[in-house]
């Protein structure tokens, strides 16, 4: 069988992980709009810290899953850790719906963590695999683009039904019909692509070639602290999601707070992944132009001030002000920073590389869930967004100073 590489070349392969992808993104978005409320409203959770805790348990949950799914997919092959990330997502829309205690919701997002992990983390590499260089940003923007347009898109589906009959178990129904789907398509329909690999590493002129060989502890430094580009990259995604969990854990109750009712916060909820996931794919493409260093850059910065405007708002308007904003400037960074990634690392440890930088990123919910939740239950909710808005410039500044443009070396 012949390999080609290249988005046109691969279509029906590429457009169906597009479509798999979007299921990933739709499991998140059952929790997005609601979860909070049912912490406060059924288990009657007051400190900000334990309503974020869920959070926590799925950030560690898929970053550490993160890290493995890539060795796993390198090992294995990557539509068998796609299918395992499935069926690891089959109980949780189970779980939410008749968890009797917290403890139970935290053990859902466990799963749903794993299944994070191994299902988006995939379907990433199967992409990188399959384009090769040359459009490797706008693979990565639609790619992102489907998960997170599919976050808002069930954000707001689970609001509304919230709304209508009750936060549970109604709005995670929408939950089952997910995993059945993406599940038959990972099965029945998607096919491997780590041979792709292998005929990138024997058709492009590799100067750093020798490079494939490195062990999982030289990738793992590389990729975290002695590549000026990785480890910039490493750094820019968890502070990311860092703002991610916050907005994710916090938004909901800054908006309620407000006097927003349950579906105002719904439709809230859903601007920001909305922007966020449109956004991306012209974003993705734009940094196969013009480079990946200064959409990272001011995508931070952006970000930030999306998160200011938030804190400042007290109506719908400046709600949603902050929240397209957000959405905008994490677009600019999210599918450059793999399109980055894809740049720097050498094919032969390229879904290695990918898996640690999404250890990294995805960290960042649970350092951000802790920070916020912890900053707002001693100095009050507004302070602990203002203090994310700095961190996240702080980011960029970082990355402007210490990284350099990666697209060169992903064209030579």
């Amino acid at each position: 069988m012949s390999v080609r590489l290249g988005l046109r070349e691969n279509a029906a392969q590429f457009w169906l992980l597009v479509l798999v992808n979007a299921f990933v993104g739709a499991m998140v978005g059952l929790e997005r709009s609601i979860l909070p409320a049912i912490a406060e409203q059924e288990f009657l959770l007051a400190a900000r810290s334990a309503v974020l805790s869920f959070i926590v348990a799925f950030g560690i949950a898929k970053a550490l899953t993160n890290y493995f799914a890539g060795r796993l997919s390198d090992r294995f092959g990557r539509k068998h850790v796609l299918i395992a990330g499935w069926i690891a997502a089959a109980p949780v829309p189970f779980a939410l719906m008749w968890a009797p205690s917290w403890n139970w919701i935290l053990a859902a997002n466990v799963l749903l963590g794993i299944s994070q992990g191994l299902t988006w983390s995939t379907t990433v590499i199967m992409k990188i695999d399959l384009v090769g260089p040359k459009q490797r940003g706008l693979a990565m923007g639609l790619n992102e683009f489907a998960g997170y347009f599919a976050v808002a898109v069930s954000a707001l589906a689970t609001g509304w039904i919230a709304a209508r009959y009750g936060l549970r178990p109604e709005p995670f129904y929408l939950g089952a019909v997910y995993v059945v789907a993406g599940l038959a398509l990972s099965v029945f329909a998607v096919r491997e692509t780590r041979h792709f690999v292998e005929h990138e590493v024997r058709t492009r002129d590799l100067a750093d070639i020798g490079a494939s060989k490195l062990t999982q502890g030289e990738i793992f430094r590389r990729t975290s602290f002695t590549d000026r580009n990785l480890s910039s990259v490493s750094q820019a995604g968890l502070v990311n999601n860092l703002n991610d969990g916050m907005a994710w854990g916090l938004f909901p109750l800054v908006f309620a707070a407000a006097g927003a009712s349950l579906k105002q916060i719904g439709v809230l909820a859903a601007i920001y992944p909305a922007v966020w996931g449109l956004a991306q794919i012209g974003t993705g493409a734009l940094s196969d132009r013009v480079g990946r260093k200064w959409l990272i850059v001011w995508g931070m910065w952006i970000q930030a001030l999306g998160i200011v405007i938030t804190a400042m708002a007290a109506y719908m308007t400046g709600f949603i002000v902050g929240a397209v904003l957000l959405g905008l400037g994490t677009a600019m960074v999210y599918p450059t920073l793999l399109a980055a990634i894809g740049d720097v690392a050498n094919p032969g440890w390229r879904a290695s590389a990918v898996g640690i930088y999404r250890l990294w990123r995805d960290l960042g919910y649970a350092v951000g869930a802790l920070l916020a939740g912890i900053a707002a239950d001693v100095f009050g909710l507004h302070f602990a967004v203002y203090l994310v808005a700095g961190v996240t410039f702080a980011s960029g500044v970082f990355a402007a100073t210490r990284m350099t443009e990666t697209l060169d070396t992903a064209r030579s």
